[in-house]
């Protein structure tokens, strides 16, 4: 068995959070791009993770503020799932990726960094995307711009 680590990531969890709920306020403010917002639907809201494991990384919740899976509604579900499918198909067409990690964290010790709003990580993932900083430094070398990242993958949502 082979283990991926992220180390560091480690800062993050264990640094200070704002208060409240990130994904609440990008649906109260409109403020799209500054909150990394690619998509509204009518059921759900799709975000740019702001600290991603790798580009592409993207969260999909409800607009709800709903910690339990089972609190969903179905037309909630539904949403959801077709906005996470139309990502990996527009992903694949904008820069293809070796496969998808599709997760949900639910509850704190279960690693959800934001318990209180349930959300899916979708993140692309590309053959040898750890490389010797991570493994060797514990250092990750970003090599995307957020915001060029953003632009980009906001087409995905807004193509004609």
């Amino acid at each position: 068995m082979r283990y991926l680590y992220a180390p560091w990531r480690r800062k993050y969890i264990l640094g200070r959070k704002k208060r409240g709920c990130f994904i609440c306020k990008a649906i109260k403010e409109r403020n799209d791009e500054e909150n990394l917002v690619l998509y509204r639907g009518k059921h759900s809201i799709v975000l740019l993770n702001r600290y991603p494991y790798n580009f592409g990384h993207i969260l999909v919740a409800p607009k709800r503020h709903v910690a339990n899976l089972e609190d969903l509604a179905e037309e909630e579900v539904l949403e959801m799932f077709h906005l996470i499918k139309r990502f990996i198909e527009g992903m694949k067409r904008l820069d293809p990726p070796d496969g998808f990690n599709v997760g949900i964290n639910l509850g704190k010790y279960a690693g959800a960094s934001l318990e209180e709003h349930l959300h899916i990580h979708v993140v692309p993932r590309w053959k040898n995307d750890a490389a010797f900083m991570e493994i060797l430094a514990d250092t990750r070398v970003v090599n995307f711009d957020i915001r060029e990242s953003y632009n980009k993958l906001r087409k995905i949502f807004h193509e004609d």
